[in-house]
């Protein structure tokens, strides 16, 4: 379980310095972008935001629901980022922006019109930087490649 958790994938010099620089602005864009104004409008959110039609989804009050999105955006943001537990936070950011996509804009266009409105391009963007993450790890400039995993770690 260890190794699920705290792998940090390749240990290449390169391609962890690209991993860093995409975990980095992927997950700051998500933290600054989405999930630190949720906290701040939670208020208002809470009144007009609505959990999804999706079957488990649909049984969630919408406090709950709105807690769950947040967590994944601030938290695992914030794991990612730090590149601790980097995997597990992939995938429960992969996991929101599906149910954004898919299930809250589900009759939404794909593609966002200029003059504005709903649309599932934005959640799809997410996605693909989640879960590139989420098979890759964290890489080698990470907290999780601080954490051994095996007895024998890899040099590579």
């Amino acid at each position: 379980m260890k190794k699920f958790f705290f792998d940090s994938g390749t240990r290449d010099a390169v391609t962890s310095t690209s991993l860093l620089f995409l975990r980095i602005s992927f997950a700051l864009m998500l933290l600054i972008g989405h999930g630190i104004p949720k906290i701040q409008n939670y208020a208002h959110l809470t009144a007009t935001f609505k959990a999804p039609d999706l079957f488990p989804f649909s049984l969630m009050s919408t406090q709950v629901s709105l807690i769950a999105v947040i967590l994944a955006e601030v938290l695992g943001s914030g794991l990612i980022i730090l590149g601790l537990m980097t995997r597990p936070a992939a995938f429960a950011v992969a996991f929101t922006m599906v149910v954004a996509a898919f299930g809250k804009h589900a009759v939404d266009p794909w593609f966002a019109s200029p003059g504005g409105g709903g649309a599932k391009e934005l959640a799809v963007l997410y996605i693909i930087p989640a879960i590139a993450i989420l098979l890759s790890g964290a890489g080698l400039y990470s907290v999780d490649a601080l954490v051994p995993t095996d007895k024998k770690r890899r040099k590579w």
